[in-house]
């Protein structure tokens, strides 16, 4: 079985407005709307989590404020990660340099 390297941490990381900016080692660059960005937090509590048996359970649809995108600070998790702690207290979702490049866009949150 052969295993992919981990994704490098960005080079660079900076907020700008309402987005967060992301420049990749391999010379890419992002820009992700702090907004989508805190709507796909992927931590069990925002995101269900699945039981025993596969069903994923969710604590409900998830209610946000003006708050809720105001990104406060954000900390690098190893080398591996980063953790966002934004306006409304949430701090638990622990983003994968893999879904912040690759994953989370796939998907759309309101």
């Amino acid at each position: 079985m052969t295993h992919s390297s981990p994704l490098p941490p960005p080079k660079q990381v900076a907020m700008i407005s309402d987005q967060l900016a992301l420049a990749w080692t391999d010379g890419t660059e992002q820009y992700l709307s702090l907004r989508t960005l805190r709507r796909a937090c992927p931590c069990a509590a925002c995101m269900g989590e699945p039981d025993v048996m596969g069903n994923k359970l969710s604590l409900g649809k998830k209610k946000y404020t003006a708050e809720s995108s105001l990104l406060r600070k954000y900390e690098f998790v190893g080398a591996y990660a980063l953790q966002f702690f934004w306006g409304d207290g949430h701090s638990s979702g622990i983003y994968a340099f893999e879904y912040l490049k690759n994953g989370f866009l796939d998907q759309r949150y309101g």
